[in-house]
């Protein structure tokens, strides 16, 4: 499936509302990326590069609009219960008819509305190392809820690129899609997304970004970005807890900041401008400035806000 293809099957309305949706998209992400500094089209939360980004002297503006009309295609097409090519019998296929998909036993304990989720979490744990509880924890503080509690797998955050249960960038998705050894990875090498040199092929770009909105693929994935993010956390020296908070705690860092940021941030040597940009991106230019000003300094006040924020949300505890 291509935009292209997909998008001669929708009527008009559907048409002209994805168009409408994809323009305001491409503003609001244009100035989201003015806001964090960066006019690069690299991913702005998590660190990653978007692999897809503009070569050299490719219109700024068609790249957005292109990005944007992607993401909303892959959307439509997860709403509707559809990937491309997808394979019978593949445990990544999505559920038409349930989202969060139906199935596990809810033997983990005080996940509440989203029990469903237990076998998966218990799954994604076993293949990757990191406990269930961790997961569970990072998925509570990145997804969207229901007036239930229900982890919403059609999260968005209208401000840029984010999506699903994980609010994965595009640009972080496609690059652990890439990479070898992810679920993801032997998801997409199977579907024949990924080509002989290793990369997503242009039309299956697609149907690799609507994956995000696959609750089982978010929770897989979660998993080994959290790996990755504490092996790097590991290597540059940190030192990482082998109890459920500890390693929720420092995933969760990881996958907000990514991991050139986390390092930084963990040895306290996150400066001053890149502190102030990210303090803004998360409250408000006006709620920046004003927490600066309390703190004296933009690193300490992105570190209380941020410290604060992960104390409130990443909870292991609670699941266990």
């Amino acid at each position: 499936m291509t935009p292209a293809i997909e998008a001669a099957r929708l009527t008009p309305t559907q048409r002209a509302n994805l168009i409408e949706a994809a323009a305001h998209g491409a503003l609001t992400n244009r100035l989201w990326q003015a806001a964090l500094g960066t006019d690069t089209h690299a991913a702005m939360t998590d660190g990653a590069p978007d692999p897809a980004a503009p070569g050299v002297g490719e219109p700024a503006a068609r790249y957005a609009d292109r990005l944007d009309l992607a993401n909303l295609l892959a959307l439509f097409d997860a709403r509707r219960g559809r990937t491309a090519d997808a394979i019978p019998g593949d445990p990544a296929m999505i559920d038409p008819a349930s989202c969060p998909p139906s199935g596990g036993d809810g033997a983990m304990r005080n996940l509440g509305p989203n029990a469903m989720h237990a076998e998966t979490l218990r799954a994604a744990a076993m293949r990757s190392g990191i406990p269930d509880t961790a997961l569970a924890a990072i998925v509570q503080a990145e997804a969207a809820k229901d007036s239930g509690g229900r982890w919403n797998c059609y999260s968005r955050n209208p401000r840029s690129s984010a999506a699903g249960l994980g609010q994965f960038l595009g640009g972080t998705w496609q690059s652990i899609a890439q990479k070898p050894g992810t679920w993801l990875n032997a998801v997409a090498q199977q579907r024949g997304w990924i080509d002989e040199r290793g990369r997503i092929r242009p039309e299956s770009r697609a149907a690799v970004l609507a994956m995000r909105y696959d609750s089982t693929a978010a929770i897989q994935t979660i998993a080994d970005y959290a790996r990755s993010n504490l092996e790097t956390i590991r290597r540059a020296g940190v030192t990482v807890g082998s109890d459920p908070a500890s390693i929720a705690k420092s995933a969760y860092l990881g996958h907000h900041l990514g991991p050139g940021d986390v390092v930084r941030f963990l040895k306290g040597d996150l400066g001053e401008a890149r502190a102030r940009t990210l303090l803004a991106a998360q409250i408000g230019s006006g709620g920046a400035t004003r927490a600066i000003a309390a703190t004296g300094d933009a690193s300490t006040a992105h570190r209380a806000w941020l410290t604060a924020y992960v104390g409130r949300n990443v909870q292991p505890m609670r699941f266990g």
